[in-house]
């Protein structure tokens, strides 16, 4: 168990840029030590590491794809022994790819599973049994569940699985004090969201919640900052649509 006087460690998965990048800079900023895993973004999960260690933090790079569980083990087993034992896991790797149902190939739905929903699992398992006394389990659904939009369909399917496992994962830790929950944005202005879209198309998104503006990273990044932080502890086995009121 981790004590008062040593920094929380926190295991981010797909940090290397985008909303995972934003997260990885906040739990920093908040004290903690954070472990920036990334698949092939090697320059950019250093460069994030580089910026943490500039203003004073501790942060450490490390390459695994999530959706092979051997290299999630070793993931974990790095994260120990340079980090230490694991108090916060998010899991925000995950990948967007819109095909009609009719239209979804074989390789499209496997890639979609792959790293949504077998990533996580991965993670998931180990933690279940690897994570510090006291924990906390954020991972990273989405707001197209409640909308339910065309061309979503394999992606959808694979986010409520995730929100699946953060319901049984949530029971089946009782006695820890280990909390899971999930956060699921709505849209939000990354550099992958903003990609290949017009400025209508941009525009209108950012009409649709009640707020009228596309999210930031950094509120996502906020969210998961209070689900890790101390005011965040009696919330448990919860899906927090972080959306500005779009569902």
């Amino acid at each position: 168990m981790t004590t008062p006087t040593s920094p929380r460690t926190a295991l981010v998965t797909g940090a290397s840029r985008g909303i995972g990048a934003a997260i990885a800079r906040r739990l920093a900023r908040d004290g903690m030590a954070v472990a920036i895993n990334y698949a092939s973004s090697a320059d950019r999960a250093e460069a994030l590491a580089e910026e943490i260690r500039q203003a004073g933090g501790r942060a450490l790079p490390l390459r695994a794809d999530v959706a092979r569980p051997d290299e999630v083990r070793n993931l974990f087993d790095e994260v120990e022994r340079q980090l230490g034992r694991i108090d916060v896991l998010v899991n925000s790797a995950g990948m967007l790819k819109l095909a009609p149902l009719a239209d979804t190939s074989d390789a499209l739905y496997d890639q979609a599973f792959d790293l949504n929903t077998r990533g996580t699992f991965n993670t998931l398992r180990l933690a279940a049994t690897r994570l510090a006394e006291g924990g906390r389990i954020i991972n990273v659904s989405s707001t197209t569940l409640a909308l339910n939009l065309p061309g979503y369909g394999a992606y959808i399917a694979s986010k409520a699985a995730v929100e699946g496992f953060t319901r049984v994962l949530a029971n089946e830790l009782r006695g820890r004090r280990i909390t899971v929950n999930a956060v699921a944005p709505g849209p939000v202005a990354t550099e992958l969201f903003l990609k290949d879209k017009s400025a209508e198309l941009i525009e209108r998104y950012a009409k649709m919640p009640p707020l009228e503006r596309l999210g930031q990273p950094e509120d996502i990044a906020g969210v998961v900052s209070f689900l890790a932080g101390p005011d965040g502890g009696w919330i448990n086995g919860q899906i927090l649509r972080a959306n500005g009121g779009l569902a």
